[in-house]
């Protein structure tokens, strides 16, 4: 297992290559990428996540389900660090003839679902986890969820039938990064206190700073051994952009690269600065 100064690098060297990837496709969502960095550096890296990139549908693998599947290119440089496939695969990102679109596909070694129309990935994630259960197998179900997703009802739908089922098999991990998609959640329909909405719907609720590869292992490290009857959700803490202070906090650069060569250049110094 890495250590967190590598996890850290590691973090660093994955915004760079997704900055990278966006602008040379000139489309992707470069801020929704940012925020979730050191919760699937974590996952994958952080000793939490059991895959094998080897055989990418091993049967006793853990299921890594990622619902807000707008952060395609981090998922995809994330994959290619761990071997799922060659790193020069991520030159074809959201290109004609290339192997990635911009909204996630399961045609991709190492993804479980097709993802991009939100609110769907946690419904599909509590069945996987129930008939791993009924199956009596051991693996954990993870699912990342963007917070603005929170607004679909199908979320809580699935929250209901998972706390029902006492799917202790089921890691939730909110991408509170506090903004959707045109403004800031809290302006919009406010969602907090969100751990007490997801207590009240049965669930054992644990907030970290989502971009501390410390707290997110810490408080994931023993999920498996099926401590709780509950299923978990871990809200993590994010900042929307992070690491690029020019396109951070700013809802309008939702779902677009930094645009001109200024505000390329801007968000490669920004970036140059360091490590979070």
């Amino acid at each position: 297992m890495m250590t967190h100064d590598e996890l850290k690098k590691l973090a660093h060297d994955t915004r760079t290559e997704v900055l990278e990837m966006c602008i040379e496709a000139g489309t992707g969502h470069v801020t929704s990428s940012m925020s979730a960095v050191e919760i699937l550096i974590s996952l994958y890296f952080g000793g939490l996540a059991n895959v094998n990139p080897l055989e990418p549908k091993w049967s006793g693998r853990d299921r890594v389900i990622i619902s807000k599947g707008q952060c395609s290119p981090l998922i995809y440089s994330i994959l290619s660090s761990k071997g799922f496939f060659p790193k020069d695969w991520l030159q074809g990102f959201a290109q004609k003839n290339g192997n990635f679109g911009v909204h996630l596909q399961n045609s991709v070694p190492g993804v479980e679902l097709t993802t991009g129309a939100l609110g769907h990935g946690l419904g599909v994630a509590a069945g996987v986890a129930l008939a791993a259960k009924m199956n009596r197998d051991l693996h954990l179900v993870y699912c990342l969820l963007g917070d603005g997703e929170l607004y679909e009802g199908s979320i809580w739908e699935s929250a209901m039938f998972a706390a029902h089922n006492q799917l202790n098999n089921l890691v939730v991990i909110v991408d509170r990064n506090f903004m959707a998609t045109t403004d800031f959640t809290e302006n919009m329909v406010a969602l907090e206190p969100l751990d007490k909405k997801f207590e009240s719907f049965g669930f054992n609720v644990v907030t970290v700073n989502g971009h501390s590869t410390e707290e997110l292992i810490s408080s994931m490290q023993g999920l498996r051994s099926r401590k709780y009857r509950q299923p978990t959700v871990i809200i993590a803490e994010t900042t929307k952009g992070a690491g690029i202070q020019s396109m951070s906090h700013i809802p309008v650069l939702h779902g677009v690269p930094p645009q001109g060569a200024k505000g390329i250049d801007q968000a490669r110094k920004d970036l140059a600065k360091g490590i979070l």
